[in-house]
């Protein structure tokens, strides 16, 4: 293994200032990888919609500071960031798995090929791909890039902070679609997720097409009508 690819590698067991989520990033770039990449999805949990994934490159001096978790960030904050992400020089990059193929390939491979289809975007997009990538969570995605999967990713790499609030904003202007074709379900206020109101939503109506047709919260209603017809999600990863 060369000098380079050696501090590479310490970079991630040796994370000096957890408060600098640029960290990661700056040590790539001065082992060699100039162009990295953070990729995220929003959406895994929800009963009904896509999963969507991000892919961000930011600028080696923007303000990576004002990027955090998408989760932690009021709506609002999230859309100015989002539009700040745009105007900024930031490489971007986003894909949709749809609920079909999440109920046929299972959420955890849906996620994984979300973030693939991600990485190919931003690489059409601007003519030239990244050449390292920071994954937030256990898995790595299935591109032949060197990579690094950072669980809390979003709180540990702006990059990853980044493609989580391309992926969120993304997937909820999606649902706020969603709940024009299916207003009974209030997906404009839960964005799908198994919220109470959602779930009497579903006990009233039945699932709409957009509903996870093999997760428990929806598989029940389908199997009442026809016992069998449904496989079954056994977890979120």
């Amino acid at each position: 293994m060369s000098m380079d690819k050696q501090l590479c590698a310490s970079s991630f067991s040796t994370y000096p200032d957890k408060t600098d989520t640029f960290h990661f990033e700056r040590t790539l770039i001065r082992s060699g990888y100039p162009c990295v990449a953070g990729v995220d999805e929003a959406g895994r949990g929800p009963l009904a919609g896509p999963v969507v994934a991000g892919c961000v490159v930011l600028p080696v001096d923007c303000d990576y500071t004002v990027f955090k978790d998408s989760k932690k960030l009021t709506p609002s904050r999230r859309r100015k960031l989002f539009d700040l992400l745009h105007t900024c020089g930031a490489k971007i990059g986003f894909a949709v798995v749809s609920p079909e193929e999440i109920d046929k390939i299972n959420i955890l491979q849906a996620s994984l090929k979300a973030m693939a289809l991600a990485v190919s975007h931003l690489s059409e997009q601007h003519g030239e791909g990244p050449d390292f990538l920071l994954i937030d969570g256990k898995f790595t995605a299935p591109v032949p890039l060197p990579q690094e999967a950072l669980i809390k990713g979003e709180s540990k790499s702006a990059s990853i902070a980044a493609a989580s609030i391309i992926a969120k904003v993304t997937r909820d202007k999606l649902m706020a679609e969603f709940h024009e074709q299916f207003p009974e379900y209030n997906f404009l206020k839960n964005k799908g997720y198994p919220t109470v109101d959602h779930r009497s939503a579903i006990r009233k109506y039945g699932p709409c097409p957009i509903h996870r047709r093999t997760f428990k919260g929806v598989r029940e209603y389908l199997e009442q009508a026809d016992p069998g017809a449904t496989a079954r999600q056994l977890g979120l990863w």
